[in-house]
């Protein structure tokens, strides 16, 4: 990843990373929460599930861009395979709880399916790219975690999109619904830019 580029995504990434922090210290009803029912909001199972999900996936975030660093790389392995191991039992933790709250998404089914095809990406992507390395599969490996976290920076452009849509359709709900896809997919389409670039895109 280019030097600019990696700065750039580390910046949004430690913003957004940091992000959930907030949540320990505002009302209930601040930010995504506010299109949240007091019923959903007392569920002691969905907070669980929502507390694991933005806590790990912040985790996961702000560690994750580090690992595209050459110098990183070349220089310190064992920090890399540290990182790496932070960022696999984030994702594990994260994702999963990610998978249960997309259940009970704002608008809809098809927020639901959005955010539950995105935590089912997230999840084998990664787990694809420990795979990878296990078996010394390096190439294999860069590959997926890249898409791996193209999936996780969706955090990051959520946030970007959404404020945008509903400026553009004026409904918090159609917006969700399409945020949901548009939050990562196009995310997912960049990586297979930069692995073509890097002539990664063969299995």
């Amino acid at each position: 990843m280019k030097k600019i580029n990696l700065i750039i995504v580390g910046i949004l990434a430690t913003l957004v990373g940091l992000y959930p922090i907030i949540y320990f210290f505002v009302d209930r009803k601040f930010g995504l929460l506010s299109s949240k029912s007091a019923e959903l909001l007392s569920n002691n199972f969905w907070n669980i599930a929502f507390y694991g999900h933005i806590i790990f996936g912040g985790l996961a975030l702000l560690v994750g861009w580090l690992q595209f660093s050459n110098r990183l790389l070349l220089k310190n392995m064992k920090l890399h395979r540290a990182i790496g191991k932070i960022y696999l039992v984030s994702v594990l933790i994260s994702g999963i709880c990610g998978l249960v709250i997309s259940f009970y998404a704002t608008g809809g089914i098809i927020s639901a399916l959005g955010f539950f095809s995105l935590g089912v990406t997230w999840l084998s992507t990664t787990i694809l790219g420990f795979k990878s390395i296990k078996i010394g599969n390096v190439q294999m490996h860069e590959k997926f975690m890249i898409f791996s976290y193209a999936a996780c920076f969706s955090a990051v452009t959520l946030r970007i999109w959404l404020p945008i849509l509903i400026g553009i359709l004026g409904n918090f709900n159609d917006a969700y619904r399409i945020v949901a896809w548009l939050s990562w997919v196009p995310n997912l389409m960049v990586a297979y830019i930069i692995l073509r670039g890097n002539n990664l895109e063969k299995f």
